[in-house]
């Protein structure tokens, strides 16, 4: 699976303005409504249902990365996002750093394999530091999708 099969680029936050954990899972989620990509009467009943996934553990998986996903009713297939946080944000991550890179991910609760295959992706590339390198230093929505695509040419070596 790549980027490009489930992430939204018209969503795609290089400016996350969020300091906070869940106003940043709900500017994210936000954006996918903003684009098209979600219903917007959704939001709140996503913006929750992630909110009880970071219940669970926090999403944060480390090194600056956050990975907030939920599975839906609402979507018919699997959609993402990407945002940036320059200053970062505590998100309760396993090292205890800020994060920098969130991926969103929300998918039907019927299709799990997608699920599981976008997140074992996105935790592929994650592992590339001059991935994440880049990413962090993204300023705009078209960089951050020019780098999703390199990606998934296999321009990037771990």
């Amino acid at each position: 699976m790549k980027f490009s099969d489930f992430i939204n680029v018209a969503s795609i936050k290089a400016d996350v303005a969020s300091d906070e954990k869940p106003e940043v899972i709900r500017e994210l989620v936000e954006s996918l409504a903003g684009a098209g990509a979600i219903a917007a009467d959704q939001v709140e009943g996503i913006v929750a249902a992630i909110m009880k996934r970071e219940d669970l553990g926090s999403t944060g998986i480390g090194r600056g990365v956050a990975v907030p996903h939920t599975k839906h009713a609402s979507v018919e297939k699997l959609v993402g996002t990407v945002g940036i946080s320059v200053e970062g944000v505590d998100f309760n991550s396993l090292d205890g750093n800020k994060v920098h890179l969130f991926f969103l991910l929300i998918s039907p609760p019927d299709r799990a394999g997608d699920h599981l295959r976008a997140l074992e992706n996105i935790s592929r590339r994650l592992r590339d530091d001059t991935f994440c390198r880049f990413l962090k230093q993204a300023r705009s929505a078209q960089d951050i999708q020019q780098l999703l695509e390199e990606a998934d040419n296999n321009q990037f070596v771990s």
